[in-house]
């Protein structure tokens, strides 16, 4: 079952939280949406979840409308499962009645099915303060699980357990969903998490989706500076179009470096790799502020005119008492109009 949004938007008072969302998280897909604290996406996860009512647009469930400015039904009588950071298990139940709650007493072996599935089979008589952390994530999915939602909603559910654990947990997740053939919208602020788990991300910045697409689409073709720093790790710098150069605050950089064609606007962002970029001694270029070693590589932060920082690796030596001018390497360099 696919899950449709249709030009949603959502206001706290004067505050627009959410501002012509229109997207849909595909059937049997992991769909991310990724973001910034404050952006909407929780917003956008409890209209789906009928926690918040709809004030602008529709939510879709295979074509048929499931909540709109009309008509909103509360989050029990939707075919949508919830799994929240915190897990939110009944404390004074067990695994087994977790995952059984609001379902037919005949359900106990379903129940005790789906803690199989997430491993956690023959823990079903114990309480959630008895489990791990990263157990307690895995009994609430179970719980999420085991009505047979036609959509399951993650919010932040990895957050509240270490990254080690978070990794594995991503991982037995992903498989276990793609399994089910369930349809999922996840909610992170962690681009390493919309890579491991997503099949399609949804970028968000201020209320709005600025790209949405599969992870290769994010990484090869940013439609944004922010989106391609996100998700290739690359920097953004300022510069201004200089005829088919670009002037920055390192310097002139030619049009050679530059991927395709320079947008024809007067501000630009600019976003270059670490690596790709070449450190020429010159005693009017930049200052270094620091070097460190990091094995193979050393990194190096010099500071341009403004004192705007940028980062180079490189594998030559570096004199940190030496300025130095910062030259992309042909082709490295994606320019897009200022945002």
């Amino acid at each position: 079952m696919s899950l449709e949004f249709r030009h949603i938007a959502h206001a706290y008072g004067q505050v627009r939280a959410l501002e012509d969302i229109s997207f849909t998280a595909p059937t049997g897909e992991i769909t991310c949406l990724l973001g910034a604290s404050g952006c909407g996406k929780s917003t956008l996860l409890g209209l789906a979840a009928g926690l918040l009512r709809v004030q602008q647009g529709a939510i879709a469930i295979d074509g048929a409308v499931l909540a709109d400015a009309q008509s909103s039904p509360p989050p029990e009588a939707r075919p949508v499962g919830l799994v929240f950071q915190d897990g939110a298990l009944f404390p004074h139940m067990t695994l087994a009645a977790n995952v059984a709650f609001g379902m037919p007493k005949a359900s106990r072996a379903r129940a005790d099915e789906w803690l199989a599935r997430v491993g956690l089979a023959g823990l079903g008589a114990r309480y959630p303060h008895e489990l791990s952390g990263g157990q307690q994530q895995r009994a609430a999915l179970a719980r999420a699980m085991a009505p047979g939602p036609q959509v399951l909603l993650m919010d932040e559910p990895f957050a509240s357990v270490d990254i080690v654990l978070r990794r594995r947990l991503r991982r037995d997740c992903r498989i276990l969903l793609r399994e089910a053939g369930a349809t999922v919208v996840l909610v992170t602020h962690d681009p390493a998490e919309a890579l491991d788990i997503g099949d399609r991300i949804a970028v968000m910045e201020q209320g709005r989706i600025v790209q949405f697409g599969t992870p290769q689409d994010l990484h090869h073709a940013p439609a944004t500076a922010s989106v391609g720093a996100i998700f290739s790790g690359a920097q953004v710098i300022a510069g201004v179009r200089q005829g088919e150069s670009v002037t920055t605050a390192f310097g002139l950089w030619p049009p050679g470096c530059v991927l395709g064609a320079v947008p024809d606007v007067a501000e630009l962002d600019l976003l270059v790799q670490a690596d790709r970029l070449d450190l020429i001694a010159d005693s009017e270029g930049c200052a270094v502020r620091d070097v460190h070693a990091m094995g193979p590589v050393t990194r190096v932060l010099l500071e341009g005119s403004g004192a705007e920082p940028i980062t180079v690796e490189t594998a030559a030596p570096v004199d940190a008492g030496q300025a130095y001018r910062v030259v992309p390497q042909p082709g490295s360099v994606r320019a897009f109009a200022r945002s």
